[in-house]
């Protein structure tokens, strides 16, 4: 485990200069954490709505130590609902320590009824959320990343049943999708960019081995489709900026 949590802070020293070393990051975060700071980083619709999920005033509240160093590193947060014979508990939060270093990671919030809402994820263990999944009917459907850390949503995925169908990307960090991708059973069919900053798809590449194999498997994808298809996808609505910098919901210790 240890040599895991090296690695991980290696790469956040390398990733991101101006850190003054691992340790003295870790300890930013569980300070942070303590005193209940919220840490830039992105948020989606409903965030406070969500983040009060997690208060642990007046509910019952669940720690385990999966790992039995004496630190809990999953909590569940519970509400009771319904009345009489018919009340019962429900998960409405659940906070993960990924790394073992006792702020949690990872929050995931749900409905009164117990089906996930939205989920978010700080992958690189800086302290700050990069990564929003968005749920719909218990499934993920769309997912918000912000991939270079600058606080701003660069990459919209969107997902059908658990398979990626559509891709969006602000490759150059302006706030505007340049980079469209179209996914046929999980492979890139065609890519649109745009070159000059307009809001519309200037070239296509396409995927010929892909497309080969969708039309052998007779599984939708035709080659005009794969051209660029309607007029629609040839130019794309024009492109919503990347939310603002905005607080990401508090790392939580323990």
């Amino acid at each position: 485990m240890r040599d895991k949590i090296t690695i991980a802070c290696l790469l956040i020293i390398t990733g991101a200069p101006g850190l003054d070393g691992c340790g003295g990051e870790q300890q930013a975060r569980r300070q942070r954490a303590r005193r209940g700071e919220r840490a830039q980083g992105l948020r989606g619709s409903h965030a406070e709505q969500d983040q009060g999920r997690c208060d642990r005033q007046g509910r019952e509240v669940q720690d385990q130590d999966t790992d039995e160093d004496g630190v809990p590193d999953i909590r569940k947060v519970y509400v009771r609902v319904g009345e009489g014979e018919e009340s019962h508990l429900v998960m409405v939060c659940r906070e993960i320590d990924l790394n073992r270093d006792g702020v949690k990671d990872v929050f995931r919030y749900y409905t009164d009824e117990g089906r996930p809402l939205r989920e978010e994820s700080d992958r690189d263990f800086d302290g700050r959320i990069d990564s929003v999944n968005f749920f719909e009917s218990g499934a993920v459907a769309r997912r918000e990343t912000d991939t270079n850390r600058d606080g701003r949503v660069d990459t919209w995925v969107y997902l059908d049943r658990g398979t990626v169908s559509r891709a969006e990307r602000d490759s150059n960090a302006d706030g505007r999708k340049d980079v469209w991708e179209y996914y046929e059973n999980g492979h890139v069919i065609r890519v649109g960019k745009d070159v000059d900053g307009d809001g519309r798809v200037d070239h296509w590449d396409r995927n010929e081995a892909a497309i080969q194999q969708e039309e052998s498997a007779g599984t939708g994808v035709t080659r005009d489709e794969a051209d660029g298809g309607t007029a629609e996808d040839e130019e794309p609505a024009p492109p919503t900026k990347a939310p603002a910098k905005t607080k990401a919901p508090s790392k939580r210790g323990n």
